[in-house]
C-alpha cells in the first residue's frame, strides 16, 4: 500500500511538471472576426529578455499557429503581435505523512506517533510567455494570452516546449463568446 501511494505521488509530480498553465484576457466588445492579417510589433519583440535563438523559436511557433487559424502575415496588418517573457522559480513541498502507530502505554510519553514522515522539496525554473495582440490602427491591446511551464535545457526539447506553450496559449484565441 505504501509503495502504491508513493508511486501515485511520483506520477502526480511528473504530470504537474509537464503541463502548460494558460490564461487569457481580452477587451470585451472586440469583434475578433474582423482581424485577418498580422505582423510583429518590433519594439515588443526586441525588448523580450531572452536569447535570439529563443525569440526565433517563439516567433516560428506563433507563425505556425496563426497560419493554422487562417491569419496571413502582412506589411499592412490588422493585428500586431508582441511578446514578453519572464521566469520564476517554483518550489513544491510534498509531505508524505502516511501511516500511524501507537507509542508505549497511554500515560507518560505515550500516544499516537507518525511514521514514514517524508518531506520532498522540488525546485523548478518556469518560463512565462505573454503573447499580446494589438489592434494595429488603434494601437490598443485587444487580447493577451499567458503560458507558464517548466523550462527545458536541450535545443530539441526547447523547440518542443516552445511549440507546446505557444499552441496552448493561442488555442484560446479568438475568445469564444459566452452564452
Amino acid at each position: 500500500m505504501k509503495k502504491l501511494f508513493t508511486l501515485l505521488v511520483v506520477i502526480a509530480l511528473m504530470a504537474s511538471c509537464q503541463t502548460v498553465r494558460v490564461s487569457q484576457d481580452y477587451a470585451l466588445g472586440t469583434e475578433f472576426s474582423n482581424y485577418k492579417t498580422y505582423a510583429y510589433y518590433k519594439k515588443g519583440v526586441d525588448e523580450a529578455k531572452i536569447s535570439e535563438l529563443d525569440k526565433k523559436r517563439i516567433l516560428r511557433a506563433i507563425d505556425t499557429e496563426m497560419a493554422a487559424k487562417g491569419f496571413i502575415k502582412s506589411e499592412n496588418p490588422d493585428v500586431l503581435v508582441s511578446i514578453f517573457t519572464d521566469s520564476k522559480e517554483r518550489v513544491d513541498v510534498y509531505n508524505n505523512n502516511w501511516g500511524w502507530g501507537f507509542g508505549y502505554g497511554w500515560g507518560w510519553g505515550g500516544g499516537f506517533w507518525g511514521n514514514n514522515m517524508n518531506n520532498n522539496v522540488t525546485r523548478t525554473t518556469e518560463g512565462i510567455l505573454y503573447i499580446d495582440l494589438i489592434d494595429a490602427q488603434k494601437k490598443e491591446l485587444i487580447w493577451q494570452g499567458v503560458g507558464t511551464a517548466p523550462l527545458k535545457s536541450t535545443p530539441e526539447k526547447k523547440v518542443e516546449r516552445t511549440n507546446e506553450i505557444v499552441k496552448e496559449i493561442l488555442q484560446q484565441f479568438p475568445p469564444m463568446p459566452k452564452n
